[in-house]
């Protein structure tokens, strides 16, 4: 369901950190809390070119099929124990100790704990994190995500996104000489839900044409395990 309803969007083309309370503007999603924090994520690991062609069919396989049928668990693919198999098996482990570790990414986790205040189940949110510079409040910065959910009626849920990119940027010189306390302020603004029966939900002054080319980047790549993505 998560799948079908991100992909109709190209159609339409712990915690450390702060936190405090989200703005409604109308929503009908509550902010409850939401907090930033420094992460690191193991990086994606490198595709392996096919080592060889798919083996000829033996005998021995309807054997095999037959018994993943039946869910036997001892059932063994017949052709791991012929020649091609072993050769595939020893070049793969071979590819593999050569191949680049892939790098652990330094970035940043963005949470919100959001609860749906509507009478239908939610399946798609966009939402962002907002910095505001605090001596100079026309000094916003946003990090935008979009989020592949199934909120129910007057359910809670929390949502996290990794991004590469922090508040940093939101900071002068200026704020961090002349001031105390915290040289930012920052607030989670709900700029857009979809429903499961087809009905949006959307703040008025967001305009979705401006995200579009980002949106179909984000849902562009196979979705894994994640529950959000960065715009």
């Amino acid at each position: 369901m998560r799948t079908l309803s991100l992909l109709t969007l190209l159609h339409l083309l712990v915690w450390p950190g702060q936190e405090g309370a989200g703005v409604s503007d109308g929503s009908p999603v509550m902010v409850l809390a939401f907090k930033w924090s420094r992460n690191r994520q193991a990086g994606a690991k490198p595709e392996t070119a096919s080592i060889a062609p798919a083996p000829a069919v033996i005998a021995s396989d309807r054997n095999f099929e037959r018994n993943v049928r039946v869910n036997d668990p001892a059932a063994r693919d017949p052709n791991l124990d012929t020649p091609d198999g072993r050769r595939v098996a020893m070049e793969k482990s071979v590819q593999e100790s050569r191949s680049p570790k892939p790098s652990p990414v330094d970035g940043f986790s963005y949470r919100v704990k959001v609860q749906n205040s509507s009478a239908k189940v939610i399946e798609v949110l966009f939402w962002e994190y907002q910095f505001i510079e605090s001596s100079d409040l026309a000094k916003v910065t946003r990090r935008q995500f979009l989020c592949g959910v199934n909120i129910k009626p007057r359910k809670e849920k929390e949502l996290q996104a990794f991004s590469l990119s922090g508040p940093s940027s939101v900071i002068s010189a200026e704020s961090l000489a002349g001031q105390s306390g915290n040289p930012y302020q920052q607030r989670v603004i709900i700029n857009r839900v979809e429903y499961a029966d087809g009905t949006i939900w959307q703040r008025k002054d967001w305009n979705f044409a401006e995200v579009r080319a980002s949106v179909a980047r984000a849902v562009g790549r196979p979705w894994g395990a994640e529950m959000c993505r960065g715009l």
